[in-house]
């Protein structure tokens, strides 16, 4: 009789991605992703020593999708907010798995490569050294808030979609003018959590690279700019 196939770290990672689109990180176990591969949970732990290091695995295959081709082009604002639009778009494909980033995280070697190329292009902005990992820290975090929330909203159904604008009318435009003067006076223009999200995210994320080329400014005026380092990806 024939022993069960081994299967290979990527044709479980493909599995585990496949899976992923229809159900959730939290729905998501070893043993189902085993009762898919037909085998059993304890192979898979050979390859993966936890749920978590395979989710993380997971992500980390959506950064090298998003850091394939890169070159980086344009002074560091421009840098960084390509890639950001790179890897929101990559997760925009497959945004169940986006949630998993926003939770888990990874270490692998797209995140690496994602980390490697923010921090140059911070370091060429002009900022001292000893700034950058706070600022870098920033920017991922927002990042992560955003691709995450947004893939949030983007799985949902049309009859979820519907229930929750409903929900949002009668809160906002029924909303009491003498407990909530400020939200009767702009109910008819706040727009739903949903909305325009791509605007959104370009507007938050120009607002935190201007925060930081604000920073970086006064010591440009005082003569004592900090030469950009010359620091691109091989």
């Amino acid at each position: 009789m024939a022993g069960r196939r081994r299967w290979s770290t990527e044709e479980i990672l493909d599995a585990a991605a496949k899976l992923l689109r229809t159900s959730s990180a939290e729905s998501f176990s070893v043993r189902k992703l085993a009762a898919v591969l037909g085998t059993d949970s304890s192979s898979l732990y050979r390859h993966f020593r936890s749920k978590t290091e395979l989710l993380r695995a997971v992500a980390d295959r959506i950064l090298l999708a998003a850091m394939d081709d890169y070159r980086p082009e344009g002074d560091w604002k421009q840098r960084i907010t390509a890639l950001a639009l790179r890897v929101r778009e990559a997760f925009g494909r497959q945004p169940q798995l986006a949630a998993v980033w926003g939770r888990y995280a990874s270490g692998g070697t797209g995140s690496r490569l994602v980390m490697e190329e923010v921090l140059q292009a911070l370091r060429a902005s002009g900022l001292p050294d000893e700034e950058i990992p706070a600022r870098y820290h920033r920017i991922a975090v927002l990042l992560a808030a955003l691709i995450a929330s947004e893939a949030g909203v983007s799985t949902i159904t049309a009859e979820e979609h519907e229930q929750g604008m409903e929900l949002f009318r009668v809160a906002v435009l029924g909303a009491d003018p003498e407990r909530f003067p400020a939200l009767a006076h702009f109910a008819r223009d706040v727009r739903p959590l949903g909305t325009d999200r791509r605007a959104a995210f370009d507007e938050i994320l120009a607002a935190q690279l201007a925060h930081i080329d604000a920073a970086v400014r006064p010591s440009q005026t005082a003569g004592s700019e900090v030469p950009p380092h010359d620091v691109t990806l091989k």
